[in-house]
């Protein structure tokens, strides 16, 4: 049977979907928006449904956006409808017949007999609160007038019609409704329906979507926060009473269209998804993003046009936007990708009856009023293995890439059978539309400004570095920082499995820098090149920084290969899991089989850490630790007293504090850097000193920066030119005196600093 055989409004039908029995009903041609709270029709009608459909677990009400209540709602509308058939079928107890079995009641029957059936016939399926409130109201008046009376015929029948209404209201009581509305009843109106909000919500999605949406604010929600993205991108956070986790409630802009420019879209939609993309078109996704943009735009403003709706040029690439986003795009994941507040998106089983879950900067953890559907999981593994290239399969349940959208970049991680039992799982982590840069750490409290100083005069060094930490550490985003280190003069080699590092960006930023991918860890059967046979070929090519995305097997002996000789001269660096120096050092030599002799070639271990607050609902990225490996030990680096502390994190200033090895000039690294350096050979206090300078520029830029209030300062375009400034200052002035004058270079630089800043005030 086809579906909606009868057009009428509230014609339904049911459809069957696994343990669902999905009550779908036709309000096309309904001129409201169909809504259980807020329309007494609509509640009444759904209680009729359900007295026919008694195992009805989702009702749905299908117009341009589709109005679904789950399972724990229409079960609320279930009991009602259940005491509805009850009551209508005592016809020894509410028939007419039944009260005036009782001769001498019959004065007083009529009326009786009115206000038990309006209740019972109307008001009980329309509005079951008010009903209930009804009823209390009526008996506590005919108590009062039984008490006034002094006819015993009156108080004869009057006792038994509150016995009546007395049987009824007990009821009333045994259903879940009117339990959860109890404490809110006092004072409350027949016919007022906000009552009814606290207990019901639609999930919304318009019929071009797959995923659904819950639109409406949780009715006992705490706002904490509300703001905008993109200007049309609505998000508002709330605290919850019944748990410790935050509520992030996105309003998207295809949530806010008119019913025209939805039929526009879902007729868009219909005829864009007849075209099958191809594995080829997927090679380049920007460019096939483009080209159904075009397409798209021309077909919406064709669809526009027969149905006689002018739209102006911003409207309609909104409308193409969306259109592609529900195409060939990943629906509302790009439109969370959206908000750079967003660090981490979760997908999780059963795919259809949870929200995504997402970490917020601010916020932390929080559940999301978006709930997607496995048809639109299934379609972001399709797409995914398209874009990769890489399997997504039961022999290969682990897919590991890159989503590049519009103004947003996210590592992805999918999950399937038979690792994950239940399906499809995703992860996504959003990487920021341009690199980290360490005032930007600076000005977020990760780094102090002394230990910016000192990472700067470690990557000018050349040092082998190792960046740790736990998961969501931050160890990507503190990588990409150092890179921004790197003076633009010289080569920059890249590898990774999956793309994170903001290698266009600095491309972009004129930055000779050329990324590498290489096959992932756990990938079978894959055309793509091994890690370790990647960073071999690096070698081959040329004087280059190298940086490793991520140490995760094999790849680890290429690469102190790769440390041990130098890197040709220049730094090498990387990031591993491991929440302490000794932890990466059992990580590499025990676990990835990298000899002890060959582990002397890291210079440094920088550790970023979340710290958490003593309640355990907040917590902050930190560096905790930069350690320096020292070369003298045989076996056990941490007996051997081979890791010396450089900067340790204090939590009680909250801040990477040194070490009286780095004071007191200690460090073994920093001498043989200084080693190679005219200037600084064998002065502890030049070293020092320039140390000192870096963190002095970098605290100075991050100060000048808030003054002025351009925040645009802390990027990496800007720190970039910052630090460009900075060496050729140093230089002329080391032509000019013969030293490296601290004093001097800060002048000049701080000179520069002050006119770039009026020259961008100026435009």
């Amino acid at each position: 049977m086809a579906l909606f055989d009868n057009k009428k409004p509230f014609s339904y039908d049911v459809i069957r979907e696994g343990d669902d029995v999905i009550l779908s009903v036709n309000l096309e041609d309904y001129h409201h928006i169909p809504s259980i709270e807020d329309d007494p029709i609509v509640m009444s009608k759904a209680c009729d449904m359900l007295t026919e459909v008694k195992d009805a677990t989702k009702i749905v009400f299908i117009q341009k956006r589709n109005y679904e209540y789950d399972y724990s709602q229409t079960s609320l509308l279930n009991e009602i409808a259940g005491l509805y058939r009850k009551l209508v079928k005592r016809k020894d107890v509410f028939s007419y017949t039944a009260l005036l079995s009782d001769t001498t009641c019959t004065r007083w029957t009529n009326a009786w007999y009115s206000d038990v059936q309006g209740i019972i016939s109307n008001l009980l399926r329309s509005d079951p609160i008010g009903a209930y409130v009804e009823l209390i109201r009526i008996i506590r008046d005919e108590k009062i007038s039984s008490e006034k009376s002094l006819d015993s015929a009156f108080l004869k029948c009057s006792n038994k019609y509150v016995g009546i209404l007395d049987y009824i209201i007990k009821l009333f009581e045994k259903t879940k409704l009117i339990s959860l509305a109890k404490p809110y009843i006092a004072g409350h109106k027949v016919g007022d329906r906000a009552i009814y909000r606290k207990f019901f919500t639609s999930i919304i999605r318009p019929d071009f979507m797959f995923a659904k949406i819950m639109a409406t604010f949780p009715h006992d929600g705490k706002e904490l926060d509300s703001y905008t993205v993109n200007e049309d991108i609505e998000i508002t956070v709330f605290e919850l009473p019944d748990t410790v986790q935050y509520l992030y409630h996105m309003v998207p802009p295809e949530f806010k269209l008119t019913e025209e420019k939805y039929e526009i879209l879902d007729s868009a939609r219909k005829i864009m998804s007849e075209h099958k993309p191809k594995r080829s078109e997927f090679i380049d996704p920007e460019r096939m993003r483009q080209v159904f943009f075009n397409v798209g735009s021309d077909l919406i403003d064709e669809l526009a046009a027969q149905k006689g709706v002018n739209m102006t040029s911003a409207e309609l690439e909104q409308l193409t936007h969306i259109l592609v986003r529900y195409t060939v795009g990943f629906g509302l994941i790009e439109v969370l990708l959206q908000d750079e507040r967003v660090q981490d998106i979760t997908v999780n089983n059963q795919i259809g009856e949870t929200p995504m879950f997402i970490v917020h900067q601010d916020f932390g953890d929080c559940k999301t009023n978006i709930i997607p559907t496995a048809t639109e999981a299934e379609s972001w593994a399709t797409k995914l293995r398209l874009i990769s290239g890489r399997p997504l399969d039961e022999a290969n349940p682990i897919l590991d890439t890159e989503l590049n959208v519009t103004g947003a970049n996210a590592r992805v991680a999918a999950v399937g059978e038979p690792l994950n039992p239940y399906g499809l799982a995703y992860a996504f982590r959003r990487h920021r539309d341009k690199p980290w840069t360490l005032p930007l750490f600076m000005d977020n409290k990760m780094i102090s400004p002394l230990a910016a100083g000192l990472l700067s005069f470690l990557v000018d060094g050349s040092r082998t570095l190792l960046v740790a930490g736990t998961r969501s550490a931050g160890k990507t985003s503190l990588l990409g920082s150092l890179l921004v280190e790197i003076m633009r003069k010289y080569r920059v080699i890249t590898i990774e499995d999956t793309l994170e590092l903001p290698t266009v960006s600095l491309r972009k930023l004129g930055y000779n820098i050329q990324p590498m991918k290489v096959a992932a860890a756990m990938t079978k059967g894959s055309a793509e090149v091994p890690a370790e046979e990647g960073i071999r070929t690096t070698l081959r090519m040329g004087d280059s920084a190298l940086i490793v995305g991520e140490i995760r097997s094999k790849e680890a002996l290429a690469l102190y290969e790769a440390m041990r000789i130098g890197a040709l001269a220049n730094v090498v660096a990387g990031t591993i899991h491991g929440d302490s120096p000794y932890g990466v050092f059992d990580r590499v030599v025990n676990d990835l089989q990298v000899p002890r002799t060959s582990f002397k070639a890291t210079d440094i271990i920088i550790v970023a850490n979340p710290i958490k607050s003593p309640d355990g609902l907040h917590k902050w990225r930190r560096v905790t630790q930069i350690t320096e490996v020292r070369k003298h030990w045989e076996n056990d680096p941490l007996l051997e007293n081979g890791f010396v502390d450089l900067m340790k994190y204090d939590s009680r200033t909250d801040q990477l504090e040194p070490t009286d090895e780095l004071i007191n000039g200690e460090s073994e690294i920093l001498k043989s850097i200084a080693g190679n350096v005219k200037e600084w050979a064998g002065s502890w206090d030049a070293i020092w000193d320039n140390i000192l300078l870096r963190a002095k520029i970098k605290e100075t830029l991050l100060k000048a920066t808030k003054k002025a209030k351009m925040p645009n300062l802390l990027e990496a375009d800007f720190i970039v030119q910052a630090n460009d400034e900075f060496h050729k200052i140093s230089d002329n002035i080391n032509q000019e005196v013969g030293n490296l004058d601290s004093k001097r270079i800060f002048f000049d630089w701080n000179e520069w600093l002050k006119t770039a800043i009026k020259k961008k005030n100026m435009k």
